[in-house]
């Protein structure tokens, strides 16, 4: 099991469930073994157009794999149902930014929980507002393509944001996990590498291919052959 508590010395690569057959989730688990995070997005139809799976398919998850839980909730009242995923047992609890008018009481609760906290921030969400409280939290996520859908295209101009925070981490002024989530794969992974992120969240670049486990070795070993900060 990897986790982390603060920034990460190694590429960490997050499979997203999202892109597995949601009919056989346990062997799309078990098929990314070595991964060091298990992305799971939760969206609510509300905050996003688009319903997925929920907090009873995150406890059954738990029970058949040891990869971290990295839960990523695109709902609307995240002060209401983010501490829940914590209490269950996920790893890191993300909320979005844009989806409470309190993110750091949701971070502190979330903690309090058990897990870790993660703070999201939508393409077009500029991320100097949020500057100030992210010593609130143990990973920031910066969404590089619009929230709801997988397999859309990487957003490249999201990543002068990842800059942004890789130079207070490098200063020793923030120690956080920067993730990045949309349109990862083998051709745009050294970029935002190279920008400074930690963690990578891959969907469809993982569970399409031939060999998932085999995707997730070749896609952290690209992020620290091309990230100074990063490496196996």
């Amino acid at each position: 099991m990897i986790v982390v508590s603060a920034a990460s010395e190694r590429p960490l690569i997050a499979p997203s469930i999202l892109s597995a057959d949601f009919a056989r989730l346990a062997d799309e688990v078990a098929a990314v073994a070595g991964a060091d995070w298990l992305h799971v997005d939760v969206m609510d139809n509300h905050f996003v157009p688009n319903l997925t799976l929920g907090l009873p398919i995150v406890e059954s998850l738990l029970k058949v794999t040891d990869i971290p839980m990295d839960c990523h909730l695109m709902i609307e009242e995240p002060e209401r149902w983010a501490p829940p995923y914590a209490e269950a047992g996920a790893y890191n609890v993300t909320f979005h930014a844009e989806a409470t008018q309190q993110p750091v009481k949701v971070a502190r609760d979330i903690r309090a929980a058990g897990a870790k906290a993660g703070l999201s921030v939508k393409p077009g969400t500029p991320i100097d507002p949020y500057l100030e409280i992210l010593p609130e939290f143990d990973t920031l996520l910066i969404m590089s393509v619009e929230p709801g859908f997988g397999g859309q295209k990487f957003i490249p101009e999201v990543l002068s944001k990842v800059g942004v925070v890789r130079r207070l981490v490098d200063a020793g002024e923030l120690t956080i996990v920067v993730e990045i989530d949309g349109g990862i794969n083998s051709d745009t992974i050294e970029a935002a590498a190279e920008a400074g992120v930690d963690c990578f969240v891959a969907g469809s670049a993982v569970y399409n291919a031939a060999d998932p486990a085999e995707a997730v070795r070749a896609l952290r070993a690209q992020a620290a052959a091309a990230a100074p900060h990063l490496a196996l």
